[in-house]
């Protein structure tokens, strides 16, 4: 293998960067080593993740923007194939996390996760943390991992969903406040000294990999990595490799191995290996492929439209808007003031679908007056971007101070699936009823994955309300039957979807139109194209 393909997308835990220097061999334990640099603080990399970074991918050579995460559910709406999760084991300093690299780069998956069990070590108390400092605490035995955490994180990531990893400090021996939110992905390296421990996590885990790596050079890595990133001092390193180090890895760890479907000596320089071992993954996810939006095409034929749906009443007004908006020769600022009318006119309904219970004011005028107040925590709107996007103002125009998430997908012109690129989802979200925006929906792809992402991050079902300015029957039928708790709501149904998943009669591209840009020739009414900030 001379060479590595390139490669379309990784998410890192939790992060988008992952650099390769390139190098494919070891000829000297110096040049196993990071190199370090007297210019610079020594503790560069102290906790066990690093911080989020834009969407990109860098290597030597080029910088990539990385592809977006396909379905993971199918037309029903549900969960069609878990994630496929390696387990990676070896030894402190064995090479696990650049193995986990080299098969990240030659897989060319477009959503990785790169898991790392530094992330569970347990809170410690008082006593624990002045033993830690005397390098009297043995980090390397099971009872130093928080075991429950690391199984209940990697169960829901093998079910696509979304979780909160915790961010070990090494310097302070403790978590950090703020964790990391890290989604599922097609597939999940699990790397650490005791992945094999666990007999539960072991169940998780679809390929089994043990990194055999001398034990010289595990501890020469050991000693600078601790010094130069972490802070040690070469005393404090060689004694706790003495006395918790080595007798771990003879005791709890080499045993392993023989758990190991594959043992990879010399880690991540090992390329004949990691060709092995991605071409059986490649294997498994080629037989859990599956296509959303062709099944979302094919289903629900000549069904009576949903009780979930609500469409605006058809007054003379909202017709003479749809009239303008639909029409292919109205300026691009006519189309603009007359969309803002109808979505404000659509929020404004789509709120009358909120829960409220009875409340009873007093008027300037000293007497009672019965109403109603919202009967809920709190209104999100999440738009998915970026037509989405415009139907934020009429929201908050009518919710005051109300949150805002966005969710980023758009097609895959090779696939014609969605794809997921982007999230931002306000904190606590699962306690809120949300108003999901998009503009129009076709076969209802983009809607369906957006309402997964939402229930993937514990949003009820029930308290989801998908609104949007024009849908097609086919999409409406799409996401009633995969969700049948959540509101519909629109301003107009037409009846057809063309074999480009156009609408018919349609309004054309939503987005291009109000932003004044040019659409592509494959565009289809589910693609969210790029935002415009």
């Amino acid at each position: 293998m001379n060479s590595l393909p390139a490669y379309s997308g990784a998410r890192i835990s939790g992060c988008w960067a992952l650099r390769s220097d390139g190098s494919s061999s070891e000829d000297s334990l110096d040049r196993l080593l990071p190199p370090v640099s007297t210019g610079l603080s020594p503790r560069k990399r102290t906790t066990s993740q690093c911080k989020s970074e834009p969407p990109l991918l860098r290597t030597s050579k080029r910088t990539i923007y990385t592809a977006g995460r396909p379905p993971w559910y199918n037309e029903h709406g549900t969960q069609s194939k878990e994630a496929f999760i390696i387990g990676l084991c070896g030894g402190s300093a064995s090479g696990k996390t650049t193995a986990a690299q080299k098969i990240i780069e030659a897989l060319d998956v477009p959503w990785v996760v790169l898991l790392s069990m530094d992330s569970f070590y347990k809170v410690l108390t008082k006593e624990q943390q002045a033993l830690a400092a005397s390098n009297d605490y043995n980090f390397d035995h099971p009872d130093a991992f928080d075991f429950d955490l690391l199984g209940a994180t990697l169960l829901k990531l093998k079910q696509g969903k979304s979780v909160k990893i915790p961010v070990y400090d090494f310097t302070i021996h403790g978590r950090q406040k703020e964790w990391k939110t890290v989604y599922g992905a097609s597939v999940i390296i699990f790397e650490g000294i005791m992945s094999f421990t666990d007999k539960e996590i072991l169940k998780l885990l679809d390929m089994k990999i043990f990194v055999d790596t001398d034990s010289d050079i595990r501890l020469v890595r050991r000693l600078r990595r601790d010094i130069t990133e972490r802070g040690r001092e070469i005393d404090g390193v060689i004694k706790q490799y003495n006395k918790f180090v080595k007798p771990a890895f003879e005791q709890y760890i080499e045993p392993t191995m023989r758990l190991a479907d594959i043992v990879v000596p010399r880690g991540g320089g090992n390329m004949v290996a990691i060709d092995l071992i991605v071409q059986h993954v490649h294997s498994q996810l080629e037989e859990r492929e599956l296509s959303v939006r062709a099944a979302l095409a094919s289903a629900h034929q000549a069904q009576p439209l949903p009780e979930t749906l609500s469409v605006l009443e058809s007054t003379p007004q909202v017709r003479g808007m749809h009239t303008i908006i639909r029409n292919k020769d109205t300026s691009r600022d006519e189309f603009i003031f007359y969309s803002k009318r109808l979505m404000r006119l659509l929020i404004e309904h789509a709120l009358s679908f909120l829960p409220s219970q009875p409340h009873v004011v007093k008027t300037p005028q000293g007497h009672d007056y019965e109403g109603r107040t919202f009967h809920g925590k709190r209104i999100t709107g999440v738009s998915i971007l970026r037509a989405g996007e415009t139907m934020e103002p009429a929201l908050r125009a009518v919710c005051k101070d109300v949150r805002i998430g966005k969710i980023l997908i758009q097609t895959n012109q090779d696939t014609g699936e969605p794809e997921l690129h982007y999230l931002r989802l306000p904190r606590d979200i699962s306690e809120d009823h949300v108003v999901l925006m998009d503009c129009t929906v076709s076969t209802g792809a983009a809607a369906m994955m957006a309402i997964r992402v939402l229930l993937d991050h514990d949003v009820q079902e029930d308290k989801i309300q998908l609104v949007s300015l024009l849908m097609a029957e086919m999409g409406v039928h799409s996401v009633a039957y995969a969700f049948p708790s959540v509101k519909i709501i629109t301003t107009a149904v037409d009846k057809k979807v063309n074999d480009l998943f156009h609408i018919i009669p349609g309004i054309g591209n939503f987005g291009d139109r109000y932003f004044g840009t040019d659409a592509p020739l494959n565009w289809s009414d589910d693609e969210m194209d790029e935002p415009s900030y």
